[in-house]
């Protein structure tokens, strides 16, 4: 569903992204992580087209972003890291606008039911400059959810949400692959990718220094039965120490 082939980004003599392939398939969750500056952000905004890559390939369900890229962002739905909202319409406003603006059929329908799945219609009418930073959370996961889109495609999913919102969310990407949807995940919380992925890729100063599913990753470290977080430090400071060499 999401191809990404030899992706490369420059900024000046900066190499962010450094020849990074992977493929995300309908019914598995790929966590996409790394320490801060290994180049999760800017792989995903050239994955949902915010970024015009120096080198390489993005497609989605077939479409490249370079060659057709209203094909390829129908099929997405993002959850940036920080909600980027319409201050000053009501939730249910947004919805309502958004889902019109990608022709979802039933429109007013599909807004009500990820209002109240999202547990916000009781806030759907006030302005969305009022609500707290998990509120708006909510509401951008809604945003992308209404058109159903078959790939989804989320940035630090937990930043503000309460724990019942949190349990809901990984519940909600887990049950997206389970019915056939993709879903790339970058997040800096081990317990989040270690719960809901199927596999890892690990990012580390814009190259894939790992990747794999929790099995393939423990025997690559030789440790029956770590966690993801002892498997992310130990090949972090491996592949910081090549770098140094």
């Amino acid at each position: 569903m999401i191809d990404v082939r030899r992706l490369v980004k420059t900024y000046g003599r900066v190499r962010a992204v450094d020849d990074v392939s992977f493929r995300v398939q309908g019914g598995e969750v790929v966590a996409l992580l790394g320490p801060n500056g290994a180049g999760k952000s800017t792989t995903i905004k050239a994955v949902t087209g915010l970024l015009r890559p120096t080198g390489g390939t993005v497609s989605v369900g077939g479409h490249a972003l370079e060659r057709a890229p209203l094909e390829a962002k129908a099929l997405l739905g993002y959850v940036p890291d920080r909600p980027y909202l319409y201050q000053k319409l009501t939730g249910r406003e947004l919805l309502r606008f958004l889902a019109r603006l990608r022709r979802v059929g039933d429109a007013e329908a599909k807004a009500e039911a990820w209002l109240a799945h999202f547990d916000l219609q009781r806030s759907a009418n006030e302005l969305i400059e009022t609500y707290s930073h998990g509120m708006r959370q909510k509401l951008t996961f809604a945003a992308a959810l209404l058109h159903d889109p078959p790939a989804l495609v989320i940035d630090e999913p937990m930043v503000g949400l309460d724990p019942r919102a949190a349990h809901d969310v990984r519940h909600l990407m887990r049950q997206r692959a389970d019915e056939g949807g993709a879903v790339l995940l970058t997040t800096h919380s081990m317990e989040v990718a270690e719960a809901v992925a199927d596999r890892v890729l690990l990012l580390h100063h814009g190259r894939v220094v790992a990747s794999g599913t929790m099995e393939e990753l423990r025997r690559r470290v030789g440790v029956e039965d770590a966690t993801l977080e002892a498997i992310f430090l130990q090949l972090t400071e491996e592949a910081a120490r090549e770098a140094a060499a």
